[in-house]
């Protein structure tokens, strides 16, 4: 079992229970999933929190990372929706480090990576979706229906145009749920086959000179692996502020 495992490219997505938990019938069990989740909220609350609390003039580097998050999420979330748009900052803020923390954990050898299960994606994509809706009908009620129904249409094409903005609308959290979860698991899975072709060729005689080839492949593709974490947390905050941008400013 423990070889099949370790070539099983799946076995890394697993979820296993480290402690049983049930309450009126629901299964609450602490997973490794669970585990994962809390050490990347860890991470960022340290950063955040222990990055801030000296506010030192010349900021160490703790302090900078913070900063720099800082910076880097506010620039996003103003560039696409505008000085308004800043309401939603520990909305916005909270999703990027959260995705980014758990990408990168990801990474680490016996890891578990959250954001390759479509449930935890496809919870931030609702939570993003709901946030949209709510916010657009208190700041505009009625209004915000304009969303789907462009200015200026003959009345002949008015119902198809609202039904493709309908389904468009609709397919927003589909697509932000899926590219993020796809992402993490093609790159993991492809992780784990090259891991799993060197540690092959290196048991297989005279083709054990061929090893190199898939290991410098994997040392590459983890390489490529913190570029696309770091550009999945990056993809996802940039489109929840578009997203975003439809509660502040919902006409066409």
């Amino acid at each position: 079992m423990a070889a099949g495992n370790a070539i099983d490219p799946m076995h890394q997505f697993e979820i296993s229970k480290i402690a049983e938990f049930k309450l009126f019938g629901f299964d609450l069990s602490f997973t490794n999933s669970s585990l994962w989740m809390v050490i990347a909220v860890s991470v960022v609350s340290f950063i955040t929190i222990f990055g801030t609390s000296s506010r030192a003039m010349v900021p160490g580097r703790l302090q900078s990372l913070a900063e720099m998050s800082y910076e880097f999420v506010a620039n996003i979330l103003t560039g696409v929706t505008g000085k308004e748009g800043m309401r939603f900052f520990p909305l916005v803020f909270s999703l990027f480090m959260f995705v980014l923390a758990a990408n990168m954990l990801g990474l680490l050898p016996g890891s578990f990576t959250v954001t390759s299960h479509i449930i935890v994606t496809a919870a931030f994509a609702v939570l993003v979706i709901l946030t949209v809706i709510v916010a657009g009908v208190i700041n505009h009620g009625t209004h915000f229906l304009h969303l789907f129904v462009p200015s200026g249409l003959p009345a002949l094409l008015l119902p198809f145009i609202v039904m493709i903005e309908v389904i468009s609308f609709i397919s927003r959290p589909i697509s932000l749920a899926l590219r993020l979860f796809g992402n993490m698991l093609a790159g993991h899975v492809a992780l784990k086959l090259f891991g799993a072709f060197t540690v092959g060729l290196l048991g297989a005689g005279a083709a054990s000179v061929f090893a190199p080839f898939p290991l410098i492949t994997a040392v590459a593709l983890t390489a490529l692996e913190f570029l696309v974490a770091f550009l999945q947390a990056y993809v996802f905050t940039i489109l929840t502020c578009v997203y975003l941008n439809d509660a502040l400013h919902p006409g066409h």
